[in-house]
């Protein structure tokens, strides 16, 4: 007689267990790749700044200056030109190996709709030049996830630091056409490393390289009412003398969502022509290539007036948990906590020369204040 043997397989209880198990350290694990992941993008946006600050080093070992931030050509009537609103993210093009891109820029150009444009291009709301158009993987953070349209501006993430004021920071007193318009007022307001349509050194820089911040990053605007992506647009005038407005920092935000804004709040959706933080790489206006060191990184922000091209606390933010990335003057990049010492959100600057009032984050904006930084205080 041959012995039966007997093949005994899973009960269901025992898949069902198995299965169980396998879920709960599925569960365990995702939360670290993601991490992972978020660690990886967040390193890859620190090597984005590392190459703008080396290409802002190789610009100044060239011509013995900064990119001038709003720089470009000077407006004349029914001239092709730029209206001086050209970010230092153009000519910092052929410095992050962009060759190409900026010698489309810097010379005559047909564009693909055969239209004959100038050296240095058109004004940055021109939709139909090409290079204006195009997305350069350098200026944009990995953990961003918002992607342009099809025929839309190219986007960026990282803005120049204008200090911590805010009057005079949209055309630094310099008129369209190159004229000075009211210097001397501009001078009290205009503390960054970066002046709009002014030229500026590191030699300017009496705080130290090391002190102060030369680019921060910013949140393109993906239109979900995010407080760190879009600025709430105020028709009053007094943002200028107070930056924490009720419009903008109470009024304007969902109490029960406090990182959205509510449906009420002003943010100029719907615009044909794209009022859209980190929607235009090539203009320099605060909207959407520049940050201040008034309010603290990932807070809301305030424009001024119903306009793109005005005034405003424009606010470092990004969608790296807990702070943003910043690069000093000396190309070293600092990863910047929400909870930096932040000051009196009620001051402002209503004399030349005073301390910035804004604590250690606007000092570290702040180009020739003389005022002392802790290394380990940011």
């Amino acid at each position: 007689m041959r012995p039966r043997l007997s093949h005994r397989g899973f009960t269901l209880v025992e898949l069902l267990v198995v299965i169980a198990i396998i879920g709960v350290l599925v569960g365990l694990l995702l939360p670290a790749v993601q991490a992972a992941r978020e660690a990886a993008r967040r390193m890859q946006c620190s090597n984005n700044m590392k190459q703008m600050g080396l290409a802002l080093h190789n610009y100044h070992s060239a011509y013995n200056r900064l990119p001038q931030h709003a720089g470009g050509t000077a407006h004349v009537a029914n001239g092709p030109d730029n209206w001086l609103m050209l970010s230092i993210l153009v000519p910092m093009t052929p410095f992050i190996e962009q060759q190409a891109l900026w010698e489309q820029i810097s010379n005559p150009y047909v564009s693909s709709n055969g239209t004959n444009y100038p050296a240095m291009g058109p004004a940055p709301w021109n939709t139909g030049y090409d290079p204006w158009r195009t997305t350069v993987g350098t200026f944009r953070c990995p953990s961003d996830p918002t992607v342009a349209s099809a025929g839309q501006f190219g986007m960026n993430n990282y803005g120049a630091c204008m200090g911590d004021g805010i009057n005079w920071t949209d055309r630094g007193g310099i008129n369209d056409n190159g004229t000075d318009g009211n210097p001397t007022a501009a001078n009290q307001y205009l503390r960054g490393m970066f002046k709009n349509r002014r030229a500026t050194a590191f030699r300017d820089v009496l705080d130290g390289l090391s002190n102060t911040i030369m680019m921060g990053e910013l949140c393109t605007d993906a239109g979900n009412r995010e407080i760190i992506a879009q600025p709430v647009f105020i028709d009053n005038g007094d943002v200028f003398t107070n930056p924490t407005h009720a419009k903008c920092t109470t009024n304007a935000i969902d109490p029960q969502r406090p990182q959205f804004y509510l449906p009420s709040a002003n943010l100029n959706y719907g615009r044909a022509d794209q009022w859209n933080r980190g929607h235009r790489w090539m203009c320099a206006l605060g909207m959407y290539t520049g940050i201040n060191t008034i309010r603290p990184p990932n807070k809301e922000s305030c424009q001024s007036h119903n306009s793109d091209g005005r005034e405003g606390t424009h606010t470092a933010g990004s969608r790296h948990p807990g702070g943003v990335h910043v690069l000093l003057g000396d190309g070293a990049v600092r990863f910047i906590t929400d909870s930096i010492e932040s000051g009196n959100q009620n001051g402002f600057i209503d004399q030349p020369g005073i301390e910035s009032p804004y604590g250690i984050w606007g000092a570290l904006g702040t180009a020739a204040m003389r005022e002392t930084i802790e290394a380990d205080s940011f």
